[in-house]
């Protein structure tokens, strides 16, 4: 399959003109986080990494990240682009969710301004902002792209889209 980018509206960016390997840039935009009641992470200090067909990725650092309600998680992945990654668990309101966060303790020299970052899938939790608006998660649960209304897809993720 291959993708025909959507339409790009007054207002909106197309992940298709993201670059490849990946963009990563400092964001003023209000990047909040919020699960059973509880602030886990509210910055205006986050970077967002931009990659050709995924929405934007947001990593937070953890002076803005509530880091009493994280415990390291299982397992690890690897980026071709960013390096080995760690994994986070949240636990608010009592449930803990498992692997919702992940982080490079010592990012590829390109990415090493992420290190101690930490990125979150937004699916899991019951509020995921950019500003006030609620992202909705990047398709497949694998990816952890964050789609507001001023991106234009289509995102990686969706049916068919595998080896885009």
């Amino acid at each position: 399959m291959t993708p025909v980018p959507d339409p790009v509206a007054p207002g909106q960016e197309s992940v298709w003109d993201y670059p490849r390997p990946p963009r990563l840039e400092p964001t003023s935009r209000r990047i909040r986080i919020v699960h059973a009641g509880a602030v886990v992470a509210d910055s205006v200090r986050a970077l967002r990494l931009l990659e050709t067909s995924h929405p934007p990725g947001y990593y937070i650092p953890p002076a803005d990240i509530d880091m009493a309600l994280l415990r390291p998680g299982r397992g690890s992945s690897f980026c071709e682009w960013k390096g080995n990654a760690v994994y986070w668990d949240v636990i608010a309101g009592g449930t803990p969710l498992l692997a919702v966060g992940w982080s490079y303790p010592t990012p590829v020299a390109a990415y090493a301004a992420l290190r101690d970052h930490i990125a979150f899938y937004a699916g899991p939790f019951d509020g995921c902002f950019v500003d006030d608006e609620q992202a909705r998660p990047q398709p497949d649960g694998f990816y952890g792209g964050w789609i507001t209304a001023d991106v234009a897809g289509p995102f990686k993720g969706i049916e068919g889209s595998r080896f885009w």
